[in-house]
């Protein structure tokens, strides 16, 4: 039996046309042979690539599902957060008319790659049938025909009603950064936030931010180890993390009797979440979300006394900020306000 040229990297159908091309230049000796001329024609025929071999073929959809999502979208539009990290960006199979690429161009693509994109060879862990199916499967499911049973969010998947969560949709487009911090949000906003984060967020990931932040860090996740106070001593090891200097009690002098009260009140009550520095960056306020507030930032400071005042009263709605009004008497946290302000007191002193 003959072996066709090219067989370890094509498929059988783009075998076939180049073992053809081949004897198609040795026509002068099949004219001496009608015969064989007559059945390698018929064989030919009956090879043919065709617009049959595009089909919702099973095989291909689990290539897909396996290999090809993560970049190209389960519904084949490539909105992933893959996407959003490279550049070009996959291709959107839905946006591309199948008489612009041929089944045989994909079939090369998957199989050695595209250079200059993310697309890499499959040839290694694929095979020639494996990825003429998945092509097949593309073209047919994405590119020539819209399936509904593939958006996911509809009726028939269970979702009757998915309008219901449309407060959560600008963070699941990227609309609004998911880093937006919470007192930037109005009130409809952060609902959709904390809707995303409890449930959006596990399909759609982290969807877009502002900040990408470091790409790698070192940072103790146990902190400190084996169980956690943030007023006991550090040994050298947990003394280390990152959240340790947050752990540490600022030197201030000149305060009142009213915000040497409330230091040691903050201390106390306060600095478990907002850290020993009242920045939040400790280790507990790091974990929360949203996270504790820095009570250092001008925007906190610069609040009224009144206002400071019944945030530590009442608490604060959709954080973890909790009513001290039952372990805090009104002169106690007169105190602790009085303290938060000291710099700012501070300053209009320096003033006068």
């Amino acid at each position: 039996m003959a072996v066709l040229p090219g067989s370890q990297n094509c498929n059988k159908r783009v075998m076939l046309r180049h073992w053809l091309d081949d004897i198609s230049c040795k026509l002068s000796w099949f004219k001496r042979s009608p015969l064989l001329l007559l059945l390698l024609t018929s064989t030919a025929t009956i090879a043919k690539p065709s617009q049959s071999t595009d089909i919702d073929d099973d095989s291909g959809r689990k290539v897909y599902d396996f290999y090809c999502y993560q970049c190209h979208g389960y519904s084949g539009d490539a909105r992933t957060l893959a996407s959003t990290y490279l550049q070009p960006q996959p291709r959107n199979f839905t946006a591309t008319d199948p008489e612009s690429l041929s089944h045989e161009q994909m079939v090369n693509a998957v199989t050695h790659g595209r250079p200059g994109t993310a697309m890499v060879s499959f040839a290694s862990v694929a095979s020639a049938e494996e990825i003429d199916a998945v092509v097949g499967y593309i073209r047919y499911t994405f590119m020539q025909n819209s399936k509904p049973d593939l958006i996911y969010h509809t009726r028939e998947n269970g979702w009757a009603n998915h309008d219901r969560y449309a407060a959560a949709f600008p963070f699941a487009s990227g609309e609004i950064p998911l880093d937006t911090p919470w007192q930037d949000l109005s009130q409809e906003q952060r609902v959709g936030k904390q809707l995303f984060m409890q449930s959006c967020i596990s399909c759609h990931d982290r969807a877009v931010v502002t900040d990408e932040g470091k790409i790698w860090e070192l940072r103790a996740l146990s902190y400190p180890r084996k169980h956690y106070s943030h007023r006991m001593d550090m040994d050298s090891i947990s003394s280390a993390s990152p959240y340790r200097i947050h752990e540490q009690q600022p030197e201030d002098i000149n305060l009142t009797q009213a915000q040497q009260r409330g230091a040691v009140l903050f201390q106390q009550n306060c600095a478990f979440c907002h850290g020993a520095d009242a920045t939040g960056k400790n280790w507990i306020g790091s974990f929360l979300e949203p996270r504790a507030r820095d009570l250092t930032a001008d925007t906190i400071v610069e609040q009224t006394t009144e206002r400071l005042e019944h945030i530590v009263r009442h608490g604060l709605e959709g954080t973890s900020m909790p009513a001290w009004r039952h372990v805090l008497d009104d002169d106690q946290i007169s105190d602790v306000v009085s303290y938060l302000k000291r710099n700012q007191t501070s300053q209009t002193q320096i003033h006068q």
